[in-house]
C-alpha cells in the first residue's frame, strides 16, 4: 500500500502545480485582453452614434429662370443640292484626264479631252463642201441675173429663164444646209472637250486615258460630280411636330444644327428651306430639308447625322442641372431644402438641354434644391448644405483631422505598449487578441502545458 499512496502523492502533486500554472496563465491573458476589448468598445460606440446623430452634409443649387430653347431631335442624312453625272455627248477615244479624283472643280472647268480628230475631219469635210455650193449658188444666181432682161425683150424664152432661177434657188437651199452640217460638225467636235456642268466636287473616275466612250446616257458616267456648297440635310420628324413647324417656319429664332452624332456639339447650322406635303404613312414622320452653308465642307453627301431644329426661344424657362432631377416610381422629383431637413418635391420635366432640365410643373423659380443628392438623404432627413466650394476644404481638414488623432492614438498606444512591456504583459495580450479571452482556449493550452510537463 505504500507505493500506490506515494504514487498517489506524487501525481496529487503534479496536478495541483499544474492547476496553480494554468491559473496563472489564463489570468494573465483575460486580465490583458478584457481592456483592450473594452476599448475597442468605446471606439466603436462612439464613431456611429456621431454619424447617426448628426445631419448629412450635402450640396444645394438655387432654382434659376433663364431663356431656353423649345427643341425637336430628329436625324437625317446629308445630300447634295445638285448632283451631275458626267457623260460624253460623241463616240471617240478619251485622250486625256485633267483632274483627279476628289478635286473639287468650278463650272466650266475642262474635265476631259477626247481625240478630236476624226470630229475635226467631219468639220473640214462639212467646210469644203459648203464652198463647193456656194460657187455654184453664186453661178447660179449670175446666169437667172443675166437672163432676166434677155426674158423681159423676148431674146429668150421664159422657160429658159425659169429653168435659171429654180437651179439659183436649189442651190440657196444646198447651201444653207451646208452651213447647218458645218454648224453640227463643230458642235461634235466641241465636245470633244468636256467640261464641268456644275461647281462641286468630283468623284471615282470610271475611265481612264485611251478608253473608248459612247455617247449618250447608254454608258457608264465617266464621273459624278456632287455640290456640296451648299448642301442640303434631309431630316424625318414625327406628324406630331408639323404643326409647330410650320407655325414657326420663316421666324428668326428657328434654325437647324447640324452634329455628326447625337449628343455631340454642333458642327453647322442651317435653316430650313423645305416641307414635305404629305407624311409618309408607314412611318409617320415628314420630310423636312434644311440648307446649309458648309463653307468648311463638315457635311458630307450621305452622311447620316443628328438635328436639333430649334422652333423657338423660351425666355423664362425654370432650370435646373440635370443632377438634381432623379426618377422615383411615381415620375420624377427633387429635394427641396426645407429648414434644415430634406424634402421631396414632384415635378415634371419638359424637356432636357444639354446638362439642364426645363421644368413645367412643381416648381416656380428660386427654391433651394439638393444636387449630387447622397443614397442616405431620404424625405424628413436631417442636412447641412455645404457652402459652394467647400467639399474641397472640408476634405483636407478632414484628413488633416484624422491624421491629427492617428498621430495622438499611435503615441497613447506606444506607451500603452511599453507599459505592458514592462509588466511581462505582452504575451498576455497576444492570447486575448487571438482567443478573445474565452475560458475554453485557455483550458486548451493549459492541457497542452501540462502533457510537455
Amino acid at each position: 500500500m505504500k507505493p500506490f499512496w506515494k504514487i498517489f502523492l506524487v501525481i496529487f502533486v503534479l496536478a495541483g502545480g499544474g492547476f496553480y500554472w494554468w491559473t496563472k496563465q489564463s489570468g494573465g491573458k483575460t486580465g490583458e485582453a478584457a481592456p483592450v476589448a473594452k476599448s475597442e468598445g468605446k471606439t466603436d460606440g462612439k464613431a456611429p452614434g456621431k454619424r447617426g446623430g448628426g445631419p448629412i452634409n450635402v450640396s444645394a443649387v438655387k432654382t434659376a429662370r433663364a431663356p431656353m430653347p423649345v427643341i425637336i431631335d430628329a436625324v437625317g442624312a446629308v445630300e447634295s443640292e445638285h448632283s451631275v453625272a458626267v457623260r460624253p455627248q460623241v463616240n471617240g477615244v478619251l485622250d486625256a484626264v485633267l483632274f483627279r479624283e476628289g478635286d473639287r472643280v468650278k463650272q466650266g472647268q475642262a474635265l476631259f479631252r477626247l481625240d478630236a480628230r476624226p470630229m475635226q475631219a467631219a468639220v473640214d469635210q462639212a467646210r469644203a463642201a459648203l464652198a463647193r455650193d456656194q460657187a455654184q449658188y453664186v453661178q447660179a444666181q449670175a446666169q437667172e441675173a443675166r437672163l432676166r432682161p434677155l426674158m423681159e425683150k423676148d431674146y429668150v424664152t421664159r422657160q429658159e429663164y425659169d429653168v435659171a432661177a429654180t437651179q439659183a434657188k436649189a442651190l440657196e437651199s444646198t447651201v444653207n444646209a451646208n452651213k447647218a452640217a458645218l454648224e453640227q460638225a463643230q458642235l461634235q467636235m466641241s465636245y470633244a472637250h468636256i467640261t464641268a456642268p456644275i461647281s462641286g466636287r468630283t468623284g471615282s473616275l470610271s475611265v481612264r486615258a485611251g478608253n473608248l466612250v459612247t455617247g449618250g446616257t447608254g454608258g457608264a458616267p465617266l464621273v459624278v460630280i456632287n455640290s456640296t456648297q451648299p448642301i442640303l440635310v434631309a431630316l424625318s420628324v414625327p406628324q406630331r411636330y408639323l404643326e409647330d413647324v410650320r407655325k414657326y417656319w420663316g421666324t428668326p429664332d428657328l434654325k437647324v444644327e447640324i452634329s455628326a452624332n447625337p449628343g455631340s456639339p454642333a458642327v453647322a447650322t442651317g435653316q430650313l428651306v423645305f416641307i414635305d406635303n404629305a407624311v409618309n404613312p408607314t412611318t409617320g414622320t415628314i420630310t423636312l430639308k434644311a440648307q446649309v452653308k458648309n463653307e468648311k465642307e463638315e457635311l458630307w453627301p450621305g452622311q447620316f447625322i443628328a438635328a436639333r431644329i430649334i422652333l423657338r426661344i423660351e425666355k423664362d424657362a425654370v432650370v435646373l442641372p440635370e443632377a438634381a432631377v432623379l426618377p422615383g416610381q411615381k415620375g420624377t422629383f427633387v429635394y427641396l431644402v426645407n429648414d434644415g431637413r430634406a424634402k421631396v418635391q414632384a415635378v415634371t420635366v419638359d424637356r432636357q438641354v444639354g446638362e439642364r432640365m426645363v421644368i413645367s410643373s412643381g416648381l416656380s423659380g428660386g427654391e433651394e434644391v439638393l444636387i449630387n443628392v447622397p443614397p442616405s438623404v431620404t424625405d424628413g432627413s436631417q442636412i447641412a448644405v455645404r457652402a459652394p466650394g467647400s467639399e474641397k476644404s472640408g476634405d483636407g481638414e478632414g484628413k488633416a483631422g484624422k491624421s491629427g488623432k492617428g498621430e495622438k492614438q499611435g503615441k497613447s498606444e506606444k506607451a500603452e505598449s511599453d507599459s505592458k512591456d514592462d509588466a511581462g504583459a505582452q504575451e498576455g495580450k497576444k492570447g486575448g487578441d487571438e482567443k478573445g479571452g474565452k475560458s475554453k482556449g485557455g483550458q486548451k493550452k493549459g492541457d497542452a502545458s501540462k502533457e510537455a510537463k
